[in-house]
């Protein structure tokens, strides 16, 4: 399967253009969260990709709420939080929102640590894990060189070894990858991003 994945497209058109132009030759496209900018305009963020006609599986970022990105999603779009799903014999799971809780205040969609564990919990199983927030200690470096991605979703990926785990949030960090045990960690940036992977019997 052909896979484009993004993050972090913070309402950028010209990003959004590239994206959906991307989009034609892919089977699936994942959104890693951050469509919009401070919870506003989503609705108008997600337009932009109106023209992706390929399945979407889209997490919050912590600049949407999951309730906010259900309610604006283009239909057909599955998004994921805290929740798996299956797209043609691939199991992806997903967990959106600032993983730990970042410093930007209230209108920061962010989890703690604990509360983002206890929602990886029931994943067992998955080809590909989607999150906004960078594991600990893998492309979640800041300018400043601080390693602020989450412990919760580094131990997940140790204990599920998806194929891919895909994540965005630390911008500094776009690009850039690692690996936990046989998974690939990279952190996506709003360019397209390209993957080619089976799901696993």
């Amino acid at each position: 399967m052909k896979i484009l994945a993004f993050s972090d497209l913070h309402h950028a058109c010209a990003r959004a253009e590239a994206l959906v132009a991307a989009s034609r030759t892919a089977d699936l496209v994942i959104g890693a969260g951050d469509f919009c900018n401070m919870r506003r305009d989503l609705a108008d963020a997600l337009a932009l990709l109106d023209g992706i006609s390929a399945p979407m599986v889209l997490v919050p970022g912590n600049a949407e709420s999951a309730d906010e990105l259900r309610a604006a999603a283009p239909g057909g779009a599955r998004v994921l939080h805290g929740e798996g799903t299956e797209v043609d014999g691939l199991r992806l799971f997903g967990l959106g929102y600032g993983v730990p809780v970042t410093p930007f205040g209230a209108w920061s969609c962010d989890l703690p640590e604990e509360e983002a564990a206890r929602m990886l919990a029931p994943c067992s199983r998955a080809d590909i894990l989607v999150t906004h927030s960078p594991p600990k200690g893998v492309a979640d470096r800041t300018s400043a060189g601080q390693s602020v991605g989450s412990t919760a979703i580094h131990a997940a990926i140790e204990r599920i070894q998806p194929q891919l785990a895909l994540c965005g949030h630390i911008h500094d960090s776009w690009g850039q990858g690692g690996l936990i045990g046989r998974t690939k960690v990279r952190n996506l940036g709003p360019a397209p991003n390209w993957f080619d992977i089976e799901g696993e019997a």
